[in-house]
């Protein structure tokens, strides 16, 4: 495994998680990342700027969706550099991994992953029509050009909310019937959903309980996710 001496904070769980599995360890990271045994400096919408420059980190990961852009700016006037991701879909990974090692000081090539790109290109023939909720009050989805959907899609599973003008659209329960789901896949997060919720969704098609993360972070464990989510939906 290559090594770095870098010091960098990250503020999105798979990056930590995946800058972890290279072998560099964050000086400190966002309080959603997982890693309990690691300095925690804020949230990733509300990181602690103050805390984050007193560090002096190298380098600060953040991701477009994940992070706000005016914490990006308050880093970046504080004359931090920044690593920013912007993972939309599954083809999207490899690239980023690529630009990823890089920013740590790490030999790209030493690093191996799927040929994500074709993937994504040539999925297979879809067996079930899905409905991912996201989140209740109002109800949320997946939509298009979104990592989660188009990780779906390369396993042949066909997200109902493709035709939407956002990534994550707000619906009503009877829109995803009407778009012919007969299937609802509900992630363990980012919203944590009850019994009576999924009873709810079960009104839409059966429901199949998830792993949120193997769904939507992306990075080291993309591959592993794809294969732990093919055995809880294809097999």
């Amino acid at each position: 495994m290559p090594s770095s001496s870098i010091r960098v904070v990250s503020l999105v769980p798979s990056l930590s998680e995946t800058a972890r599995a290279w072998g560099v360890d964050p000086i400190a990271c966002s309080r959603y990342c997982e890693q309990d045994d690691l300095p925690h400096v804020g949230g990733t919408k509300n990181p602690e700027i103050d805390a984050i420059v007193a560090l002096a980190p190298d380098l600060v990961m953040l991701d477009k969706v994940e992070n706000r852009k005016e914490d990006a700016e308050a880093l970046s006037a504080a004359g931090i550099e920044l690593f920013v991701t912007n993972v939309r879909t599954l083809a999207d990974v490899g690239s980023d991994l690529d630009r990823m090692a890089t920013a740590l000081g790490l030999p790209s090539q030493t690093l191996e992953w799927p040929d994500y790109a074709t993937m994504q290109a040539d999925p297979p023939p879809a067996v079930a029509r899905c409905f991912v909720p996201i989140w209740r009050r109002p109800w949320m989805a997946i939509g298009p050009d979104t990592y989660g959907s188009t990780l779906l899609e390369a396993m042949g599973l066909a997200n109902v909310f493709t035709d939407q003008a956002v990534e994550y659209p707000e619906i009503e329960l009877t829109d995803a019937v009407v778009q012919g789901a007969d299937r609802v896949l509900a992630p363990s997060e980012p919203y944590e959903f009850t019994a009576e919720h999924l009873n709810e969704l079960s009104e839409v098609a059966p429901v199949t309980e998830v792993d949120g993360q193997d769904l939507f972070w992306w990075g080291v464990r993309t591959p592993a996710a794809i294969e732990r989510l093919r055995t809880a939906l294809l097999r």
